[in-house]
């Protein structure tokens, strides 16, 4: 069993900068890799980054791409989303998402709010 918990959500101005983390715990040995999904209101969940087991692979959406950055502190048990040049567009609840022991887990999310 894996437990994801979100935070570092929040309200932000259109050009400014957030990190979000994600504390993974239980049977972290058995994670892989991990990444950042973002239901934005009235739309579909997307995909945002993945980066692999080791941290030193990751892959970006076009739509986030040279303006955020995914990491990994496996000694911590935690994954980051640093989010620079936030645009209106970006406001969304954003998830962590990992496998582990051929299961899916899923964080409950936190919002982030781009807006003047």
């Amino acid at each position: 069993q894996v437990q994801l918990v979100e935070s570092g959500g929040g309200l932000v101005q259109p050009g400014g900068s957030l990190r979000l983390s994600c504390a993974a715990s239980g049977s972290i040995e058995s994670i892989r890799a991990m990444a950042w999904y973002r239901q934005a209101p009235g739309k579909q969940r997307e995909w945002v980054a993945t980066i692999t087991t080791s941290g030193i692979s990751t892959i970006y959406a076009d739509s986030v791409k040279g303006r955020f950055t995914i990491s990994r502190d496996n000694a911590r048990s935690t994954m980051y989303l640093q989010m620079n040049s936030l645009k209106p567009e970006d406001t969304a609840v954003y998830y962590c998402n990992t496998g582990a022991g051929g299961m899916m887990y899923w964080g409950k999310g936190t919002l982030v709010t781009v807006s003047s």
